[in-house]
């Protein structure tokens, strides 16, 4: 199977999850195929929490209602992609810029179900660019912080400008880590003065990743 076929693969086994009442949506291509497989069966949903505006539009275009996450009193399921995940299913997220609402999204759902294909599990996560989002007074600040510690940081750019998250705040995104102790780094770079959110999910990691692999779909459990 191709990547593609691998993503379209596991977002239609992602609906199995899906038994009512309201999901949580991530953000992002395999995200997106599961909204495409999710709007096959919204008759059997109550409506959608999304992570970013770009989710929310693609919902509301298949009619599937879109809430907002303070009038939902929480959610049985998160469905969403991941651009790094180990064994352990600590991953890193945030390549679609969506990273703390993905995170928050995930904090209210009993289970985060992610979906992947093979090449995104890794031994240790620091390969994919580690993104931040900060509070732009705070972008250089913390792009030297990162040096300090031996990664390259950078702001994330689009159209020769600083892009602006659907928070209103900056992203840099990270090469040249070695992430060994996802949990203990997660906490650490999380407490720096200015960063909303870091990209590694350790604290709010899935439970359940299903893989799409060249054979097919496999389900994989912590």
């Amino acid at each position: 199977m191709t990547q593609d076929e691998m993503k379209q693969a596991v977002a239609r086994a992602a609906v199995e999850y899906v038994k009512g009442g309201i999901v949580g949506v991530g953000t992002g291509s395999t995200a997106n195929y599961f909204i495409d497989e999710l709007a096959k069966v919204k008759g059997r949903i109550d409506g959608a929490v999304a992570s970013s505006e770009a989710t929310a539009s693609r919902l509301k275009s298949h009619g599937i209602q879109v809430l907002d996450l303070n009038s939902v009193g929480g959610m049985d399921v998160y469905v969403d992609g991941a651009d790094e995940i180990t064994r352990n299913f600590h991953m890193i997220k945030g390549g679609g810029g969506a990273l703390t609402r993905e995170k928050i999204v995930a904090a209210a759902s009993r289970k985060f179900v992610c979906i992947a294909d093979e090449s995104k599990l890794v031994r240790r996560l620091g390969a994919y660019p580690l993104p931040v989002e900060v509070i732009p007074m705070a972008a250089h600040r913390v792009m030297r912080q990162f040096a300090a510690m031996g990664g390259q940081a950078k702001l994330r750019l689009r159209y020769d400008s600083p892009l602006v998250t659907d928070n209103g705040q900056y992203l840099v995104d990270v090469t040249g880590l070695q992430i060994s102790d996802p949990l203990a780094f997660e906490s650490e770079v999380n407490q720096w003065p200015g960063v909303v959110t870091v990209g590694v999910f350790a604290l709010q990691k899935a439970q359940i990743c299903l893989l799409g692999t060249a054979d097919g779909v496999k389900t994989l459990t912590f």
